[in-house]
């Protein structure tokens, strides 16, 4: 595009964001214990490892926006990020979580590496503000009822503040009720705004609201999406996994059970060397 600005590189811990690498973002939706997220963490990262792909691992210690106000909502900020505290010792990964408000924006920054903007909150200035003034990396998930072009915004508002490590998620647009499709011009739209650029695959196959009291999933779908936002130059894509997907906490109807997990990451790394490699030949 002939309005491209230079892509912004940063690193967290030993992963690196825009410098062509792809980078796996995954984990379970919401931390359901410490155990299990732990062992999660191991899993998902041994996997992406075996398949030399850099790996964040990601869980929401709250999920504020669930269909039922009888659904689980996870452990709560302290204790949850306690967890991610230990995984971060004891896998050696960095770690992804939500922030809500921006009064849990300090005590997030304090513990992980990235603090995540959650779609629905992608136009509340108050909160990318506080997010971008930690210092820390930011991935702020594009809003499903926002075109890709005005996630421009999102970023001015970011580097106002002073964020240098910024991240744009894609994770699917409303289309009617209860359904979500994904756009693949977002990809290089959102990149040429100079940063990194996530694709969601699980999120962009929920039907919010779908199964009336919670929402449903096609999780069938996710390894040809996944293909597919790797062949449009993504720098990570961003997957809820889990090993029993119908026994979740949350999101388990459309979470990649983790048995598919490694066959997958061999695949998108092939699909990201082959598109990295024409992208060379080209310049």
């Amino acid at each position: 595009m002939s309005n491209e600005t230079q892509m912004q590189t940063f690193s967290v811990g030993e992963v690196t964001f825009g410098d062509g690498r792809l980078t796996i973002i995954a984990g379970p939706c919401v931390i359901e214990s410490p155990e299990h997220a732990l062992m999660m963490a191991r899993e998902c990262s041994r996997r992406a490892r075996a398949a030399g792909l850099d790996y964040v691992f990601k869980a929401s210690y709250d999920k504020a926006n669930r269909s039922s106000h009888a659904s689980f909502r996870g452990l709560g900020m302290q204790q949850g990020l306690e967890v991610l505290r230990q995984i971060k010792a004891e896998v050696g990964v960095p770690v992804l979580t939500d922030v809500h408000d921006v009064a849990q924006v300090e005590p997030a920054a304090e513990v992980v590496d990235v603090l995540q903007i959650p779609a629905f909150l992608c136009r509340q200035t108050d909160l990318i503000e506080a997010a971008a003034r930690t210092g820390r990396a930011v991935n702020v998930k594009k809003g499903q009822f926002l075109a890709p072009t005005d996630a421009r915004n999102i970023v001015a508002k970011a580097r106002a503040a002073g964020g240098e490590k910024l991240l744009l998620t894609e994770r699917g647009v409303s289309f009617g009720y209860n359904n979500l499709v994904v756009d693949m011009r977002s990809f290089p739209i959102m990149r040429s705004f100079g940063v990194p650029v996530v694709f969601d695959v699980t999120h962009s196959l929920q039907l919010p609201g779908g199964l009336g009291h919670a929402t449903g999933g096609q999780s069938e779908y996710i390894e040809p999406l996944a293909r597919a936002g790797v062949a449009c130059g993504v720098d990570a894509v961003f997957m809820e996994v889990h090993n029993n997907p119908a026994a979740a906490l949350s999101d388990g109807p459309n979470a990649l059970p983790l048995a598919r997990l490694e066959p997958l990451l061999h695949m998108l790394r092939d699909v990201h060397a082959l598109v990295r490699r024409d992208a060379l030949v080209k310049a």
